[in-house]
């Protein structure tokens, strides 16, 4: 058990955190930039650090302003929450180095399955279907067009890094894609310190339904069962039900065959959700 968690976020996640922790006995940490000063995660905390500017990329993604945090206030472990660096395999090195206990994946697996690009190249390796899109990261424009001729519009481009629907832009015609391929990037970049983007054909009326998924870290793993997350604004998850009405009985046997498999091949030691769609191939859609 930790003695004191520093929690890298904010709002209801922070919140979220803190309620665990006070439950459990463990003293708790919040940073803010100064635009957050007064949040309730500040003033629920039995401490608080600021940690920068309004700006997300000089306060909540600034790493060495975390760590400083960390050492101020004795905390021996971070949680990060989701979204910002919760995906952030530097992230759980550094701290890792600073001997201060990271409450998530290890950074071997943040890499494999944190980075959605790497992720999806784990995922066709094992044999689970995909939705077409590039091989990799894009960065050019002229690359960006013959991926989207090749699998045909529309085209979702989408950040390699963090959630919560930020970093996402649809194309509907080559037109749009040079403006849709700059702002995802820049977004990404903004919100997650990365500005690395791939290509999926886009779906227009997908189920995204999620199958959580624990392992041992020891080569075991199992599924917990399936949760329909499509209720969605801007991307952004309004409602998960569970079981989700949309599977049927032959549907739901197959995802709970392949959904462990990352789990089981990377020796992952963490509960994690495989997002699916009902067209039988992975979907991030709002990851």
């Amino acid at each position: 058990m930790f003695d004191k968690i520093l929690i890298a976020n904010r709002g209801e996640i922070a919140l979220r955190i803190l309620r665990a922790a006070k439950e459990l006995g463990i003293a708790t940490v919040a940073v803010h930039s100064t635009a957050d000063a007064d949040a309730m995660h500040v003033r629920l905390a039995d401490e608080s650090v600021c940690i920068g500017p309004p700006a997300a990329r000089d306060s909540y993604l600034n790493i060495a302003s975390l760590i400083a945090a960390c050492e101020i206030t004795g905390a021996d472990a971070v949680h990060p929450g989701y979204g910002f660096l919760s995906e952030n395999a530097r992230f759980a090195e550094v701290l890792e180095h600073h001997r201060i206990a990271f409450i998530g994946p290890k950074a071997e697996h943040i890499r494999i399955m944190g980075d959605k690009i790497e992720a999806k190249r784990t995922a066709k390796r094992l044999g689970i279907p995909c939705v077409p899109g590039s091989e990799g990261g894009v960065t050019e424009e002229a690359d960006a067009k013959r991926i989207a001729k090749d699998i045909g519009y529309p085209v979702l481009i989408k950040a390699a890094a963090g959630g919560g629907g930020r970093g996402m832009k649809v194309a509907r015609t080559e037109d749009d894609l040079g403006y849709a391929l700059a702002s995802a990037r820049s977004e990404a970049k903004a919100a997650f310190g990365d500005d690395a983007v791939y290509i999926e054909k886009y779906l227009e009326k997908p189920r995204h339904i999620e199958i959580q998924v624990l392992g041992d870290g020891k080569g075991n793993a199992v599924h917990l069962g399936e949760r329909d997350c499509s209720l969605q604004r801007r991307h952004q998850k309004v409602w998960e039900e569970g079981p989700s009405p949309a599977l049927n009985s032959e549907m739901r046997s197959a995802s709970a065959e392949w959904s462990p498999r990352p789990c089981r091949t990377c020796n992952i030691l963490a509960p994690a959700p495989s997002n699916s769609s009902t067209r039988t191939a992975i979907s991030t859609s709002s990851k």
